[in-house]
Parts: C-alpha cells; structure tokens; sequence
C-alpha cells in the first residue's frame, strides 16, 4: 500500500504534538550492582511545588543511604558507574536536598529499617519534567553510606548498590 504524503505530514505532526507536552508521571525499576541485593521501584509524579518521589526499596542494610539521580540512564556497569556523576546542569556545589543551591540531582538520603526496607514519600523542589533540568533519562543510584551533604562533589555516600534508569510512565 502507498501513502500520499498529506498522510506522512499529518502523521508527523499528530506524533509532534503528542510528544510535545511533557509527561506528568515518571518511573525507574531499581536493580543490584554486582554483589548487592538492593532493588525497587522509585515514582516521580508533577506535583505542587515540584516533583513528588514515591517509591519502595529492599535489600539495603539498616540505616542512612546517599540517594541521588546521576546523569546518565545507563546501568550497564555491574558497578553502577555507567551512569556517571550526580545530575548537575547548573554546575551548583553538593548538598542536601534543602538546600537552595545543590545538585539537581541531591535527593539526600533513604533510611532502611531494621528488614534493610525504605519507603519513600516526598515532594523535591529541584527535579523537574522539562528543559535542561529534566530527570527523564538520567539514572537513579542508591549508594552504600549516607551522604554527609559536604564532601564535594558526591557527598561520601560510597559505593553505588542499585541502579536504574528514569523513564516516562503512563499518567494515573
């Protein structure tokens, strides 16, 4: 079957405008590094004020964990450092996620309970859907130690012990 091209131009354009509004709904499916047991799924869904971060994680030992987006999508390193450096387009110094000037990408701490279990329910006033800012794409890391909100430029956190990539999910 041949298409005229008044079809290939609508069809274009009718793909332009879906694409052009951006999505309101986020998700990343956490897996393990080599020689961890962390895993989840973290949300990042509009919300007033920012972006709201939902999400529920296992296999973590007891305690403060560095929690952060990172530039890259890409987990393919068993050691999570595919996904290289914390998401910083603005090229703001390190700190914590109340701070005014931080990282995009400083989402401070998850605390596992004594099950090594952590359940994440906030609203982030940096992250965002749009524009050079955008989380879509980036990866999320969960590292071994808490972040001190300091050491420049990752905070002390230590090893990365979950990795997973931000992609655009369904609208609930």
């Amino acid at each position: 079957m041949k298409l005229s091209a008044p079809f290939f131009v609508l069809a274009a354009a009718s793909a332009t405008a879906v694409l052009a509004a951006p999505p309101t709904r986020a998700v990343a499916v956490l897996r393990p590094t080599a020689g961890n047991s962390v895993e989840g799924q973290v949300t990042f869904s509009k919300a007033d004020g920012g972006v709201k971060v939902s999400g529920h994680l296992t296999g973590l030992t007891p305690g403060k964990h560095g929690f952060h987006i990172h530039e890259f999508g890409d987990c393919t390193a068993t050691d999570g450092s595919s996904a290289g450096g914390h998401f910083n387009p603005a090229g703001a110094q390190h700190g914590a996620p109340t701070d005014a000037m931080r990282h995009e990408g400083d989402l401070g701490n998850v605390d596992a309970n004594d099950k090594g279990v952590a359940d994440l329910d906030y609203v982030d006033t940096h992250a965002s859907f749009e524009g050079d800012a955008s989380i879509l794409g980036r990866g999320v890391i969960v590292h071994a130690a808490p972040d001190d909100f300091k050491t420049q430029p990752t905070g002390n956190a230590g090893a990365r012990v979950a990795c997973g990539v931000i992609g655009a999910a369904k609208a609930q």
